[in-house]
């Protein structure tokens, strides 16, 4: 029998990473990334609401997410938990499944760029992450405002022609460099550990499951990648984070996005950068680790590979 570190070896080759990617331009990737991101993003709103007021109003708080919580229930009522709802599902679906499918078509083509396939997954990833990023700003620009002025609009709709009326239909691109700092980190993190994870976890079931118990636990492959993917993506992608919502909430500093990072350090130190991480934290995993899962599961029931295979 092999060893585990000999398939961890076999894991980490250009093989390994690219084989599940020759079908890459395929609507079942963009479709199972959709499915799973609305969903994921959609039942952890109020995770969200409470992170983003945490990081808009961090003096009402104190840092205490479950004294944030009740705060904003006694304040606003429970239905604020739900607030942004609408352009979080729609704007994360289509999200989803540009993020997810981009990646999986860029992996086979960026597959001879560089002699490394974990560099050529990180291109990859990053592509998608630019793509996702300019999707994003219009219905994360209406649900950040959404979250920190509850008197900003009753609904999605009339906050996305608020928004239109104020400053154009293109003023929320504006926020695209700080997007694109947030959601690039995202992308590695959550999309390339994901990869391998999901290899290195297949590779350690075989090396400890019979082919008949193997057939019965490897479904747990994603549940176990998941996690760590999960929280990698949240730890590079919070200073992006804070600054999409500084941006958000004050509009451009001078000097771009690097600017709004010393906006921030300036008032709060580099501490700042990862004010409301515990609630992030929480949320991020929340999301996805549970996207992660529903998307390999949706594309293997749409006839794909699963991740790692």
């Amino acid at each position: 029998m092999r060893s585990f570190a000999s398939l961890l070896c076999l894991s980490a080759s250009a093989h390994a990473l690219s084989a599940e990617s020759l079908s890459g331009v395929d609507w079942r990737f963009f479709a199972a990334g959709g499915v799973s991101a609305a969903v994921s993003h959609g039942y952890t709103t109020p995770l969200d609401v409470v992170k983003t007021r945490m990081q808009t109003n961090p003096e009402l708080y104190n840092g205490d997410v479950l004294y944030a919580l009740r705060e904003i229930i006694d304040e606003e009522g429970l239905d604020f938990l739900l607030q942004g709802l609408v352009p979080t599902c729609l704007g994360y679906g289509l999200e989803g499944a540009l993020k997810f499918g981009c990646y999986e078509l860029c992996k086979p083509l960026f597959g001879e760029l560089t002699p490394s396939p974990f560099a050529n997954a990180i291109l990859a990833s990053c592509v998608a992450g630019g793509v996702a990023a300019l999707v994003l700003c219009p219905p994360e620009d209406v649900r950040i405002r959404m979250v920190s002025d509850p008197d900003y609009a009753s609904n999605a709709l009339e906050g996305f022609k608020k928004r239109i009326k104020e400053d154009g239909p293109l003023a929320s691109f504006a926020a695209a460099p700080a997007m694109t700092a947030k959601q690039v980190p995202y992308t590695m993190g959550k999309q390339v550990s994901f990869d391998y994870f999901c290899q290195m976890s297949h590779a350690f079931l075989v090396t400890v499951c019979s082919a008949e118990a193997l057939e019965e636990v490897d479904g747990l492959t994603p549940v176990l990648a998941a996690l760590p993917a999960a929280v990698l993506a949240c730890i590079l992608s919070q200073p992006g984070d804070a600054v999409l919502t500084q941006f958000f909430k004050k509009g451009p500093q001078p000097g771009g996005v690097l600017g709004t990072v010393r906006s921030i350090t300036k008032e709060g130190g580099n501490a700042a950068l990862f004010r409301g991480i515990k609630a992030r934290l929480l949320h991020v995993i929340g999301i996805i680790w549970v996207q992660l899962v529903i998307y390999d599961y949706v594309k293997v029931s749409l006839g794909l590979p699963a991740t790692g295979h």
